[in-house]
């Protein structure tokens, strides 16, 4: 597999050409199809794309994680670019997510005129599904682990009444190659941990390559603080280490200082994932 990061915080210092803003998409090329895990909040994946020589009009299937907009508004411009592939996300109800916090309320969730223009692309999936062969979205996803902290200024609102997200919104993208699993977390508000459990209970005895994407360990992403303590950060990264995981690619929501804490914890498995960055699992 050869993934690319098409959009994310951050981006290799060496690439000041591409366009960075909090969001995430990722390519994946793999088993001769082309993958597209999640879409930012605008077109600058698709920009991003052109200059990193993936052709998003020949992508065969996007996957989008969870209907936050940093996740999912980039999906417009993804219907515009490319005709033929499918968007598949996790069928819910349809609600409101908010971001709250000190009195400070914002709309952080899906523009529904999406869901209106790509109603003829737009596939809402309740239950394990390959979509592609040995390529698996999974929804029913493990709570054997705590949820990130950070979740905590995080709700959804309906008929006037608003409550903490329960993220029956997220999946999670499996792709099974011949020697083992690479898994997309998209933020993981379900936990990175859960996430991981999830896909070894699905497959158990396989390896996994890689686990990719974002780990929502960030408390308030305005202050780059993390969620939780650094004891509990430091736990995360030693329960990882009882799985059977080769690598871990991050960024985006996972936040700086709480990769630091999960780098000294997992040393040379853990590395960072900016945009611009491509890699061969």
């Amino acid at each position: 597999m050869i993934l690319t990061s098409l959009i994310d915080n951050t981006r290799l210092n060496n690439r000041i050409d591409l366009a960075i803003e909090r969001g995430l998409s990722i390519h994946a090329s793999t088993m001769g199809k082309s993958i597209l895990f999640d879409a930012g909040s605008s077109e600058a994946f698709c920009d991003n794309a052109t200059l990193l020589n993936v052709d998003i009009n020949n992508v065969d299937a996007a996957v989008i994680s969870h209907r936050h907009h940093d996740h999912c508004n980039g999906v417009t411009h993804f219907l515009d670019r490319n005709s033929k592939a499918p968007v598949y996300f996790r069928e819910c109800e349809e609600t409101n997510y908010l971001f709250k916090t000190f009195g400070f309320k914002s709309n952080v969730g899906i523009n529904k005129q999406l869901l209106v223009k790509g109603a003829s692309r737009l596939i809402f999936v309740n239950q394990m599904t390959e979509i592609l062969p040995n390529i698996f979205i999974i929804t029913d996803l493990s709570n054997k682990y705590a949820k990130p902290k950070g979740n905590k200024y995080l709700f959804t609102e309906s008929d006037g009444c608003c409550k903490p997200d329960s993220f029956d919104h997220e999946l999670l993208l499996v792709v099974k190659e011949n020697d083992g699993l690479i898994v997309f977390t998209g933020c993981a508000h379900r936990g990175v941990l859960n996430m991981i459990d999830t896909a070894i209970s699905h497959f158990p005895h396989t390896k996994i390559k890689a686990v990719v994407g974002g780990f929502h360990l960030v408390g308030l992403p305005l202050f780059n603080s993390i969620g939780g303590t650094k004891k509990q950060i430091e736990e995360i990264g030693e329960s990882i280490l009882n799985y059977p995981i080769d690598k871990l690619y991050t960024g985006h929501c996972t936040g700086m200082k709480a990769y630091h804490i999960l780098k000294g914890v997992l040393g040379d498995r853990l590395e960072y994932f900016p945009t611009g960055r491509s890699i061969s699992i």
